[in-house]
């Protein structure tokens, strides 16, 4: 008996081009998988200390351009995605909690409140230098959460390394109360109905 073989995605675009995503992030790249395009993960090594008062989308919106242009700087013939989030709460930016401690504290907070997600995505021809870059709102609603739920919750998904504390394409889902936005996908770290917009403008066709 013999095994069916599986095809492959070729290493570039029809075009000739590679997809090159400037990011780290196991969560992005598993969200840009879903478009069925040969890409490859390119690390940006980018500072992504925010500036003094600065607002969080023109943050995101910064950091996601910087990552694509530092890897399109070195690579040629390339479209690059850059991409940046950050959550906020009022008017404080919650990071990743990185311990179970830090992450009883922000959903703690969080508890029946509106938390909201802004994402940058930037996409460059590293060839013509042409950019678009975008910000993404997304609000949660989380509903009122005992400090029994929060524990039960991050005791089984350990969601230490998403910015608050969650994941919504997980068990996470059940700490809320209700989503608003256009693109759920921004709520994980990477808006893919804006980033087929972009391709497509680019003259690269998803489907």
């Amino acid at each position: 008996m013999t095994g069916i073989a599986v095809p492959t995605l070729p290493p570039s675009l029809a075009d000739g081009r590679r997809l090159l995503l400037a990011s780290t992030s196991p969560f992005r790249r598993e969200l840009l998988a879903r478009l069925q395009l040969p890409f490859q993960v390119v690390a940006p090594q980018a500072d992504e200390t925010p500036r003094q008062g600065e607002p969080p989308a023109d943050l995101v919106a910064r950091l996601a351009e910087f990552k694509a242009a530092a890897v399109a700087a070195r690579e040629a013939g390339a479209l690059v995605i850059g991409s940046d989030q950050v959550a906020v709460l009022d008017t404080e930016i919650l990071g990743k909690p990185g311990n179970h401690e830090r992450a009883v504290a922000q959903l703690g907070r969080a508890s029946g409140r509106t938390v909201s997600f802004f994402t940058g995505l930037c996409l460059i021809d590293s060839d013509s230098g042409r950019r678009q870059v975008e910000v993404v709102l997304f609000r949660v609603r989380f509903r009122p959460l005992t400090l029994a739920q929060i524990e039960n919750y991050l005791r089984r998904e350990q969601p230490y390394q998403c910015a608050g504390s969650f994941k919504s394409e997980g068990l996470g889902i059940v700490l809320f109360e209700r989503l608003d936005g256009e693109d759920p996908s921004s709520l994980i770290g990477l808006p893919l109905i804006r980033l087929v917009r972009m391709l497509e403008a680019e003259g690269v066709q998803v489907v």
